[in-house]
């Protein structure tokens, strides 16, 4: 816990304090999410929501905190190898090739004919 009021000693200047309030409010109006002083990576939240952000007013009070905090900023290389999330189905991702439906009709003409199942009532095969 000590590493991390270390690395949070500017929000304990008031005007500081002032912008990051401004910022956190901003981001609940526009986004809906509450950042709180004690999250782990509220740096990298906040420029990630600042950067996302319509807000002229965020970007500016974002701009300005960056200014007088250059802790702030996210490296280059995280936000270029980003990529775009896989899209997801039942928990099965899903590729860009072909529907499901022309893909069944290829197994069903590559596989041989089904053999038809002997059933079974107590033991005795039955018709």
């Amino acid at each position: 816990m000590t590493s991390l009021a270390s690395e949070r000693h500017w929000l304990l200047d008031p005007s500081l304090l002032k912008l990051f309030h401004q910022c956190r409010r901003l981001i609940q109006s526009e986004f809906g999410v509450k950042l709180h002083l004690t999250e782990e990576h509220l740096e990298q939240q906040l420029a990630k929501y600042a950067s996302k952000s319509r807000s002229s007013h965020l970007t500016r009070a974002f701009e300005t905190l960056q200014e007088k905090v250059p802790q702030l900023s996210l490296p280059e290389d995280e936000e270029t190898s980003e990529q775009p999330p896989k899209r997801m189905y039942r928990g099965q991702v899903l590729g860009g090739e072909e529907p499901a439906s022309s893909r069944s009709k290829q197994e069903v003409s590559e596989s041989p004919p089904p053999q038809k199942s002997k059933r079974m009532y107590r033991g005795q095969v039955v018709g």
